[in-house]
């Protein structure tokens, strides 16, 4: 039974361990919350271990670096993990599970920022290529530039033929503009669609649980009944916290927003009167704040 809360406080007592995603719940892409900001402080204060797992296509050193820059203190985490960080370790160390001689890859990236190429960094075992038909893999990270889900058919088709593996740094489905605050697509989409065409497709970031087990791995003894997931997107954080066997806060503010434009509990009766959602948050808040 999902309850509602009004702030993080309420339930702050129950929990040792707080897995918090970024996108809506810390920042809006430029800058941190304030309230975000006073909750993280309160509950380092309360010496609550802090986790922070982002389904960013980016290498994890880059959520790291940029932490101190959107308002919070990185020493404040007792780790940082996404989604590209699990991919290139997964492609890097693992490539051979999934097949012999992969070492053409058709990366999907937005080629116009530098920030998307550097994924390729120490990759240097690969040959990037920029036909679908001599690859060996896919590797999905960010939209190429001005492009639309739809424009994607024809390679994926291609793709299909040749049976290739797709590796998604981003399962992510939507995400919102930086600057005009409109729902944009994400790599997830993409790898979505591929997937319902009856491609292959590695997801190791949330919903998935291996990236909350990574996660957690600085922690011995781990209780789960001690942990919360906050985030506020239902097929990721709030699906990947009960695959993980954890409880979850759902914030009301972020990629979900429209469900709750008159109150929570409208809010939680769409999402309970859908049938997309099979699952359910724990707790559902308006915003991180304590």
């Amino acid at each position: 039974m999902t309850k509602l809360i009004n702030s993080i406080s309420d339930i702050m007592s129950l929990y040792d361990v707080f897995i918090l995603d970024q996108w809506g719940v810390m920042h809006d892409g430029n800058y941190g919350y304030n309230h975000a900001i006073s909750s993280v402080e309160k509950l380092v204060k309360e010496n609550k271990k802090l986790i922070i797992i982002s389904n960013s296509s980016k290498r994890k050193i880059s959520s790291i670096n940029r932490l101190n820059s959107l308002g919070f203190n990185k020493n404040h985490f007792i780790e940082v993990m996404t989604s590209g960080e699990m991919i290139w370790q997964e492609i890097n160390k693992c490539i051979d599970n999934y097949g012999n001689d992969l070492k053409n890859c058709y990366h999907i990236c937005d080629n116009t920022k530098n920030e998307d190429i550097e994924f390729r960094n120490k990759l240097d075992k690969f040959n990037f290529v920029s036909n679908i038909n001599e690859s060996n893999f896919i590797l999905a990270c960010t939209p190429f530039n001005k492009t639309e889900p739809i424009d994607y058919i024809p390679v994926l088709k291609n793709a299909l033929d040749k049976k290739l593996v797709m590796f998604c740094a981003n399962p992510d489905f939507i995400t919102i503009e930086k600057n005009n605050g409109k729902n944009i697509y994400c790599m997830g989409t993409i790898a979505d669609l591929y997937t319902h065409m009856g491609g292959k497709v590695i997801i190791l970031g949330k919903p998935s649980k291996e990236i909350y087990q990574e996660s957690c791995k600085k922690i011995k003894n781990l209780n789960k009944s001690r942990v919360v997931a906050i985030g506020d997107s239902l097929d990721h954080d709030i699906l990947g916290a009960n695959n993980f066997s954890i409880d979850s806060v759902l914030i009301a503010t972020g990629i979900h927003k429209d469900l709750f434009e008159n109150n929570l509990e409208i809010g939680l009766k769409k999402i309970q009167d859908n049938s997309r959602w099979h699952f359910s948050p724990t707790y559902i808040c308006e915003n991180f704040n304590i």
